[in-house]
């Protein structure tokens, strides 16, 4: 652990409007005699709606030249943004089929899961970040998933292209990949890890926002996690003990990617 002793670290969470990054963004506030948190959001109305301070930052991911300012004198990164598919309207589930989606014009998973958070990732490196935590998904070892047909999108594929990046970029990193995203109660499952996707042959493949949220900022806090990647998965509520000491947990990842 840190020695308490040691300045707090300055840590950028980026799409932090964005349901999980306002999770974190809000975790590390919450710890302000640990950390000294900063977001990044895409509009000045996410901005207002996490609350609006100096300590958040309007730009797009997907310029490059806008990140240096976020990550100027930034310890640690998170990255929290992602694409995000749109349902076409007029679905009418009464009719039975499924719905259809698409991503909107310059908001591809290429230009938003690939090209910013490569730019993220090389921003970071140029400021000296000294560790950059990635949010990606499980599934990205099946290019057949069926989250890459959405709108075309192949959202899987970009997510692994950037973070095998991260993993080739040389800076200290740790990539999560979380099965199913639940909007249920954190802090209440035990979590498990695991890798190559082999979590999605069981019947434990969901995990909660805040759990992937408290995850993130945990990570930030053992060495254990640096240079490692790892699938996240829970539990059910009140099946085995909900986990509160992540070195243990931490301890069972041993996979670099």
């Amino acid at each position: 652990m840190a020695d308490s002793a040691a300045p707090r670290p300055t840590v950028l969470v980026t799409g932090a409007g964005g349901r999980t990054g306002q999770l974190v963004f809000n975790k590390l506030k919450e710890r302000s005699d640990q950390f000294a948190a900063r977001g990044l959001v895409r509009t000045e109305e996410s901005k207002q709606k996490i609350g609006g301070a100096d300590d958040v930052y309007v730009a797009d991911i997907r310029e490059a030249d806008h990140l240096a300012p976020a990550v100027q004198g930034v310890d640690a990164l998170v990255i929290l943004t992602s694409a995000s598919p749109k349902m076409k309207p007029g679905f009418d589930p009464t009719k039975g089929g499924r719905p259809e989606f698409y991503y909107e014009d310059g908001a591809y998973p290429e230009q938003v899961d690939w090209i910013g958070q490569k730019n993220q990732i090389d921003a970071a490196k140029a400021a000296g970040v000294k560790h950059i935590v990635l949010v990606g998904s499980m599934g990205g070892t099946n290019p057949n998933h069926p989250l890459n047909s959405l709108g075309n999108g192949n959202i899987l594929v970009w997510k692994r292209k950037s973070e095998q990046y991260l993993a080739d970029s040389g800076v200290p990193y740790t990539i999560i990949r979380p099965g199913g995203l639940q909007d249920k109660d954190g802090g209440v499952r035990e979590l498990i890890v695991g890798k190559d996707d082999e979590l999605l042959q069981t019947d434990t493949k969901a995990i909660p926002r805040a759990d992937v949220a408290e995850v993130c900022v945990q990570a930030l806090q053992y060495e254990e996690v640096k240079f490692k990647a790892f699938d996240l998965a829970s539990k059910p509520e009140g099946v085995g003990t909900p986990t509160k000491d992540f070195k243990p947990l931490f301890s069972q990842v041993t996979a670099r990617f």
